[in-house]
């Protein structure tokens, strides 16, 4: 199974570990054409983080990142299930402001 999935109406699911042993390369380039379109054409996406076992910095970093390219392109993210310590990593690191979690 990969790092996340995004399904057919734009939401992406991120399953196991956000963190540098599982972060090679960024969102955005991490998905492939069909995926990049449906994105764009739902104009909005959610970021379902509850299947989320493990997150450090450079978890918070690929988010903050993914909120980013998502935005020059076009799409609207949301975080959903945020886990508790990646939510106290991203206070703690002032990252909170960046991150659209609900």
């Amino acid at each position: 199974m990969s790092l996340f999935e995004v399904n057919n109406k734009g939401n992406i699911i991120v399953h196991g570990h956000l963190d540098r042993d599982t972060l090679s390369t960024n969102f955005w380039q991490g998905l492939s054409s069909s995926e990049r379109s449906v994105l764009i054409n739902a104009k909005q996406s959610a970021i379902d983080l509850s299947d989320v076992e493990r997150a450090d910095s450079a978890g918070l970093a690929w988010l903050i990142n993914a909120v980013r390219d998502a935005k020059q392109n076009g799409v609207s993210i949301t975080l959903l299930n945020m886990p508790e310590k990646l939510h106290k990593l991203a206070k703690l690191s002032s990252a909170d402001s960046f991150l659209p979690v609900k």
